[in-house]
């Protein structure tokens, strides 16, 4: 090979935490390039090596990846001197340093070698601070990725070291990215200058991080699991136990069709909940339609259908590509013109998939058949087969209401019906209500107005089905006026 790059790890700050290694390489050298100067071993470092910084281009750049391609660049043309390069960078050449990676990378195309000297990184410091073992789950982030993403990518039962916080901007963004998934009050640890002499715990909950005026160049945060198991993986280990030969009779003797009435059940509780508003409510009905789904999943892993990873895998794929206005560089102007290339995109997909299917294939003939209905008319409305005015959806009411009128038979009646309810289905759409849930609030309306009907005849000592329907219908009015 032409060429050398040495690589070495500063440690976490304190001189003495360099490695023996770490300091032979450096006394035997006659220039050094830092990443940055802004760490504390910097004034320890050997006598006699000139020191050179990247600290002019965090000035230069506005983004982190210009900066880090910048010294990329910069280390791979000084490394074919001769006498090739050393770069040192904080902590451990292989633990938050992506110019190192990206070294790495443009090493083997370009045939140079690395000698990577490793240092005693963050991590070990930071765990001796908050008294924890690194084999007890733990998972590292990075700040910055944090900060630019909307929800922790790791599991909330494990704790979490969270490296380069540097700045209370960055924690701000942090802090918003976690309570996606924890309690605004969640106890933390922000870790100010470990392995050095100013090393500081400052202990506070997670909706405060980013008001520290500690904050700097070496801070870190570690956030301890929740107190309850909440993670999906740990979910998905409680349902793979309940169908394990130790598990439980019921749930070992289910399969995917003797389940198929308690999804059915699962889900309509839900939406029963959504109906009355009832956030504690749907809380848990969530958590019974989880259920069903994982056991599912379950099913299908041990028959070696699928697995819940190709199921999260398909369906995160399909959200992506369907979703190009926002994970690509396609233009939107409304919500109109998604939906119209949700169907472009959906038929794109049937023709490359060779399904010949038409547009309304997809829509489950086991939906409710209001919700069916409204589904159906969604769907032709994207591709503009549509009433152009709402005044055509009404007339089409009152036709088909004539229609029932002069049905001769029982099952020309029944047709006729079934158009009326269709019509109104549309007018429904054009008014932008669901018709499903607004029938559910009808019957619910009507159930809890005719039982306090019952309770007012019982209270006047009187059986309805010995009163007339004027008598009922008194009673009935009196309900509804109470109701304000």
């Amino acid at each position: 090979m032409v060429g050398k790059i040495t690589i070495v790890g500063l440690g976490p700050g304190a001189p003495a935490s360099l490695t023996r290694e770490a300091w032979d390489v450096l006394s035997s050298a006659a220039e050094v390039y830092l990443r940055t100067g802004e760490h504390p071993v910097v004034k320890g470092l050997p006598r006699g090596v000139k020191v050179k910084t990247f600290d002019h281009l965090y000035q230069e750049f506005d983004d982190f990846d210009a900066i880090y391609q910048a010294i990329v660049t910069k280390i791979t043309e000084l490394a074919k001197r001769p006498e090739g390069v050393l770069y040192a960078v904080p902590g451990d050449p292989t633990v938050a340093e992506a110019t190192v990676q990206s070294l790495r990378e443009e090493a083997d195309e370009l045939g140079l070698s690395i000698r990577i000297v490793h240092g005693v990184s963050f991590i070990e410091v930071c765990l001796a601070m908050v008294g924890i073992d690194a084999l007890d789950g733990l998972h590292i982030a990075d700040a910055l990725d944090l900060a630019s993403g909307h929800h922790p990518p790791f599991s909330p039962d494990s704790p979490v070291l969270i490296g380069q916080l540097y700045s209370n901007m960055v924690a701000a963004d942090v802090k918003l990215s976690l309570m996606n998934q924890y309690p605004d009050d969640h106890p933390v640890q922000l870790i100010h200058a470990a392995g050095t002499s100013e090393a500081d715990i400052e202990a506070l909950r997670l909706h405060e991080i980013d008001q520290s005026s500690k904050i700097g160049n070496l801070t870190a945060l570690y956030v301890p699991q929740l107190p309850r198991e909440s993670a999906f993986e740990s979910f998905q280990e409680t349902v793979a136990h309940l169908r394990a030969p130790d598990g439980c009779p019921w749930d070992r003797k289910q399969t995917h069709k003797t389940l198929r009435t308690h999804l059915l059940e699962e889900s309509y509780e839900a939406l029963q909940a959504i109906d009355a508003e009832d956030m504690a409510a749907l809380q848990e009905e969530l958590g019974d339609l989880l259920l069903q789904i994982v056991l599912q999943a379950q099913i299908a892993t041990e028959e070696g259908e699928f697995t819940m990873a190709q199921v999260i895998a398909n369906i995160q794929e399909k959200i992506v590509r369907r979703h190009p206005h926002v994970f690509g560089g396609v233009h939107v102007d409304d919500m109109e013109h998604v939906l119209h290339n949700w169907e472009v995109l959906k038929a794109v997909e049937r023709e490359e998939e060779g399904e010949g299917k038409g547009l309304l294939d997809g829509v489950p003939l086991g939906l409710p058949a209001l919700s069916q209905a409204a589904e159906i008319q969604e769907r032709v409305k994207r591709i503009g087969f549509d009433w152009p005015e709402v005044e055509g959806v009404l007339s089409k009411i009152i036709e088909e209401l004539e229609e029932v009128g002069q049905a001769k038979d029982p099952a020309a009646r029944t047709a006729e019906m079934g158009d009326v309810f269709f019509s109104i289905v549309n007018y429904a759409r054009w008014l932008g209500v669901d018709p499903e849930a607004a029938l559910r609030e009808t019957n619910l309306r009507f159930r809890r107005r005719f039982s306090q009907l019952e309770m007012a005849a019982k209270a006047k000592g009187r059986d309805l089905n010995a009163m007339s329907l004027e008598e009922m219908d008194a009673l009935w009015d009196a309900v509804k006026d109470n109701e304000g």
